[in-house]
């Protein structure tokens, strides 16, 4: 299984509009690939955010789908991906 943390910075005058879209974006992931997101903040920096999936079985669609859903955020993604050692 592979765990998948993407990060990015937010305008916080976009906050309110980003959260619905993130929360839609949890959705539909979870319906797609059955793994519930969790979106959080870097303590200290409320503008830098993570969204963290965990427990990915299928890499090749599940970064087909994160890649779909998530081009219309207008957003700079930085994704890592890791591996149980």
């Amino acid at each position: 299984m592979t765990n998948y943390y993407v990060y990015y910075r937010v305008d916080p005058a976009r906050l309110d509009e980003l959260r619905r879209a993130i929360e839609n974006l949890f959705s539909v992931i979870e319906r797609e690939t059955g793994v519930r997101g969790r979106w959080m903040h870097r303590r200290g920096e409320p503008t830098t955010f993570m969204e963290v999936y965990e427990g990915v079985a299928d890499e090749r669609a599940f970064e087909a789908l994160l890649e779909r859903e998530t081009a219309a955020l207008k957003l700079e993604r930085h994704t890592e991906s890791f591996v149980c050692a």
